[in-house]
């Protein structure tokens, strides 16, 4: 059997998911339906919002369905009606097993890291967070515990040293969807073999977690190592973005301050960390304890995403704040 002969389920919901499904629908894959999360308010106008993934299968006129309950009698039985011989998951909500185990072919998860390592909510943060030099993606088949299932196909990428975690994301959204249409086609033709990620751990790789990130890891701790800081600002970068407070010397005001570009020169010196230093009212640094932190792009409340030189020239006294 070939995988374009094949009934195929697709569920998702962000942009890094439609890719996928655009790779099976243009080149000729079977998808019969599409599973998204239900449409939501969002924004300050609160405009129904519906996910990125709906709107490429309304695009392709692919019948979708958007359960809020993923146990839904109602869901499940409309599930069962599409036949499909697989499902393939990317970027969704944990399934059921009545679910994952609906299809005689199984279900398959395309996750963006090299499992075992980076399992969790979100690995490619938590890679360039950690300063890695190498991601990537792998296909594994659901089973009980998540992320855990026998991995079928891996693709490595590397990370530079200045990549932001959205220009990762944009290289692996690409090199996952060849990922699947691999994996569609090893499945239906019965040769993909996958192997445990209990084996891979056996062999001493180092299993390190990805859980969901909140406002708090996101603050910038100026005592840290700038190439700490410098890693955090990218792995962050553009979404949800790292922060900080400037916080003025002689008073009490208060500014927060997203940064989404910076650079880190190491260099020794006796300035304490977090002062902010200006040099001809054209540079911004941050001291930290090995270095500086030259900011390039940044955001304050409030106000538009700007580079540095704009910034400065609206924001006058800036030596008169230290960062915390």
């Amino acid at each position: 059997m070939q995988g374009k002969d094949i009934r195929i389920v697709f569920m998702g919901t962000p942009d890094f998911a439609v890719e996928s499904l655009k790779a099976l629908v243009e080149n000729g894959y079977n998808v019969v339906g599409v599973i998204t999360t239900p449409d939501k308010p969002a924004g300050r106008g609160q405009k129904v919002h519906t996910s990125a993934v709906k709107q490429y299968a309304m695009s392709q006129n692919l019948p979708v369905l958007q359960p809020e309950k993923l146990k839904d009698p109602t869901f499940i039985e409309e599930l069962a009606t599409w036949k499909a011989d697989l499902q393939v998951v990317v970027a969704f909500r944990m399934l059921p097993e009545i679910v994952w185990s609906m299809p005689p072919m199984g279900t398959f998860n395309l996750h963006a890291s090299l499992l075992p390592q980076y399992r969790g909510a979100a690995p490619l943060n938590w890679a360039v967070i950690n300063g890695e030099t190498e991601s990537g993606v792998s296909t594994f088949l659901l089973k009980h515990e998540i992320d855990t299932g026998n991995i079928l196909f891996q693709e490595k990428v590397s990370i530079g040293p200045d990549e932001a975690v959205g220009e990762l994301h944009d290289k692996l959204m690409s090199v996952g969807a060849k990922l699947v249409l691999t994996t569609v086609d090893a499945l239906a033709e019965g040769t993909a073999k996958g192997i445990s990620q209990d084996v891979l751990i056996a062999r001493g790789v180092n299993v390190k977690p990805a859980p969901k990130i909140f406002k708090d890891d996101c603050r910038i701790d100026w005592k840290q190592p700038g190439a700490q800081i410098h890693n955090l600002i990218r792995g962050l970068s553009p979404y949800p973005a790292s922060w900080t407070v400037f916080q003025e010397k002689e008073g009490n005001k208060e500014i927060s301050v997203k940064i989404y570009r910076a650079h880190f020169g190491k260099e020794n010196h006796d300035t304490t960390p977090g002062t902010v230093i200006s040099p001809n009212k054209k540079e911004l640094k941050i001291a930290c304890p090995d270095g500086f932190v030259s900011i390039y792009e940044l955001q304050m409340a409030g106000k538009k995403r700007m580079n540095v030189e704009d910034f400065l020239r609206g924001f006058q006294n800036v030596e008169q704040f230290r960062a915390i």
